[in-house]
């Protein structure tokens, strides 16, 4: 288990997670701790239905945690009276599906946001948006619609426009997932480029060789649970729970 002395970016306390219908109840986590600092690239690893993705969700709220704390930069934004919309600008989410607007153009796709939430001027937001084009290499498709691009450069896109709102914290929700195995290492190569950057940022991934690579922490999500966390090296090489090892065996 990791310890960092800093003050936490995100800081979860006692979450918990439960779906009720009428014909169950399903726990999906229970009082999970953990704490995301800042420039620091964390991995979430484990099982399919493990609460993943659930868990990042509710991170920004996306999902709705049944209780416990997330504290936002000292904000516990779970409070009712928070105001949601804006906290959730400073954290960018990228999807497994890219989510674009599918009338609008690239360069419109990234504007949108920091225009109408944020109160930028057109040409300042086009000038934001023309140099993340830049950084993911397809300034020459800003006029072009999310129909005429790859999966791989849609999603590259997906990053850009999360990233022309400059939050704090950038969540990928398995970014790759939905993407033909020639498309993946572009897209993990602008995650690389971030997070050489110091960019924050939040990762569900099966992708077991880019979390190796670029992680400082990597977190295993399985019974309800975080049931081990420690920096790459550790995770991969001395793994101690018997839940994980087997996971590892499987995956490697």
């Amino acid at each position: 288990m990791t310890t960092d002395s800093r003050k936490p970016l995100i800081e979860v306390k006692d979450l918990t997670k439960e779906f009720h219908n009428s014909r169950h109840d399903l726990v999906v986590f229970s009082d999970v701790n953990v704490s995301f600092h800042e420039g620091e690239v964390a991995f979430i690893v484990g099982p399919s239905g493990a609460g993943k993705s659930t868990f990042l969700r509710c991170l920004n709220r996306l999902e709705e945690a049944t209780s416990g704390q997330i504290l936002f930069e000292g904000t516990n934004i779970l409070d009712p009276k928070v105001d949601i919309d804006r906290h959730r600008q400073k954290m960018g989410m990228v999807f497994q599906q890219f989510n674009l607007f599918p009338h609008l153009n690239v360069l419109s796709n990234l504007t949108i946001g920091p225009v109408k939430l944020q109160g930028i001027s057109k040409e300042e937001a086009d000038e934001r948006a023309m140099k993340l084009l830049e950084r993911v290499k397809l300034a020459d498709r800003a006029y072009s619609y999310p129909h005429q691009l790859s999966g791989g450069q849609q999603q590259r896109i997906a990053i850009a426009r999360s990233l022309c709102m400059e939050p704090d914290v950038m969540l990928f929700d398995e970014p790759t997932s939905a993407l033909d195995p020639e498309m993946v290492g572009e897209v993990l190569e602008v995650m690389r480029e971030l997070a050489g950057e110091k960019m924050t940022m939040i990762v569900v991934t099966h992708e077991m060789a880019f979390a190796r690579e670029v992680a400082h922490r990597i977190m295993f999500m399985a019974d309800k649970g975080i049931l081990e966390e420690n920096d790459p090296v550790n995770f991969f090489e001395h793994p101690q729970n018997e839940r994980l090892k087997a996971f590892l065996e499987k995956m490697l």
